[in-house]
């Protein structure tokens, strides 16, 4: 999205997009009388969740008019496209939260729908290994939080390990046979795919520039391009982006992105045997992230990762990446420097693995002892879309907000892929209740 604040496009017209008519003219989209408008609802963002949102919007309603706006020349170019490709089973996520409510019905949804339309995908079931005596509590613990979401989970001892991964090692670990992988990019494909088959326009190349609200009258958004396109209400979906679109809109959101790179390595393909399925270290409670882990895609490839490492622009995938007036946006932010200050021990530590191979692999050490420098790859990395409140706090569940003839998704971080459609539905939902 481009950068700036709340412009006021009103009156604007580019090649009869926005028109005025007489007062007694119905809107083509069924609108207050005396203003056309383009759509019903626009949609910020072709990701998973925005893709999501525009085919469950047009389930729901057959016949409403519903248009994406992705800045990109394609789907998923993001956080869709850039991330290890698990389905989550939700074994992590605080009960009734909407992370654990949305993953336990988004996994059976995504193997469904993976299914269905022929995108590749496969329930591997997954691992998740203590290595310390100091995990085993913790381990405790997600073994009885996965139960209260109604996830079947398997405790294991040492040898039991090895019969699932014989080359991982560890004092105990937890079975989940629910977790799988799947190609997150070819869903949002096909999720486009059905959106336009039901009447949805998606238009690629259209990176929003300027938002105008008024009450009553619904929204109008005008693309880098020019175009000014009105709508009756508007779903953010903008991800990496989202909070910059919210106050383009006008509205103030409680929390700012700050992003985080997560870097990836790759087994070697002669030592890609070595991991089976999907092996996970015992998360700290105090972080959003899952740590160093192991995972065989669709592909046969084997991702380690990721780590997690501040970036310096929100689409930062490399360390050379500056954007200066995102990254003194980031800095300006006065929870950025509150997560400074409340856990540089722990991002030291991920700083440290970034620059240090030795470092990085010492990490997966830990689960699979046979690893050598040597054996990694790199691989490309992904940008996590983390929400911040003013106070420092990271926002852990999905955030949802909703303003004038608007909607925003705020924080839609792991696991928001694994629960798209739910969040489609959810978002769609309340847009509907908007109209």
């Amino acid at each position: 999205m481009a950068a700036g604040g709340r412009q006021d496009v009103s009156g604007l017209a580019h090649d009869g997009c926005v028109v005025s008519v007489s007062s007694g003219e119905q809107s083509r989209a069924g609108g207050r009388k005396g203003r056309v408008y383009d759509c019903d609802v626009l949609v910020v963002g072709g990701g998973i969740v925005g893709l999501s949102t525009a085919y469950a919007l047009t389930r729901a309603r057959p016949g409403l008019r519903v248009i994406v706006l992705e800045k990109e020349a394609g789907p998923a170019r993001h956080q869709t496209g850039r991330n290890s490709g698990v389905i989550h089973s939700g074994v992590y996520y605080r009960p009734g939260s909407y992370k654990a409510r949305f993953a336990v019905q988004g996994a059976a949804e995504m193997v469904k729908f993976c299914t269905e339309h022929g995108v590749p995908h496969r329930v591997t079931g997954k691992l998740v290994v203590a290595t310390h005596r100091a995990e085993l509590p913790r381990l405790h613990t997600l073994a009885q939080r996965g139960r209260q979401n109604g996830i079947p989970i398997r405790e294991l001892g040492p040898c039991q390990i090895t019969e699932y991964e014989p080359a991982v090692r560890g004092l105990a670990a937890l079975h989940v046979g629910t977790t799988g992988v799947c190609d997150f990019a070819a869903v949002a494909a096909r999720l486009a795919e059905l959106a336009a088959d039901a009447g949805a326009e998606i238009r690629y190349g259209s990176a929003v520039a300027a938002i105008d609200r008024r009450p009553g009258l619904g929204v109008a958004v005008r693309t880098a391009d020019g175009r000014v396109l009105r709508a009756r209400a508007l779903a953010n979906c903008a991800g990496l982006h989202c909070d910059r679109v919210a106050r383009l809109a006008g509205d103030h959101p409680p929390a700012r992105i700050v992003p985080f790179r997560g870097e990836y390595h790759a087994l070697a393909p002669e030592r890609a045997a070595l991991v089976r399925g999907l092996v996970y270290p015992v998360p700290d409670p105090a972080f959003p992230f899952l740590g160093v882990h192991l995972t065989r895609g669709v592909d046969g490839h084997v991702h380690v990762g990721p780590n997690a490492v501040p970036a310096t622009a929100r689409e930062g995938y490399d360390r050379r990446t500056l954007d200066a007036a995102e990254f003194a946006g980031t800095l300006a932010w006065p929870g950025t420097w509150r997560i400074a200050a409340r856990h540089w021990r722990y991002g030291a530590g991920e700083v440290h693995r970034s620059l240090s191979r030795r470092a990085f692999t010492a990490a997966v050490r830990r689960l699979l002892p046979e690893v050598t420098e040597e054996d990694l790859r790199p691989s490309p990395a992904g940008v996590r879309a983390q929400a911040v409140l003013r106070d420092g706090t990271l926002v852990d569940d999905f955030l949802i907000t909703e303003g004038p003839h608007t909607v925003h998704v705020l924080n839609a971080p792991s696991p928001a892929a694994t629960a798209s459609l739910p969040i489609g539905r959810e978002v769609a939902g309340r847009v509907l209740r908007g109209l």
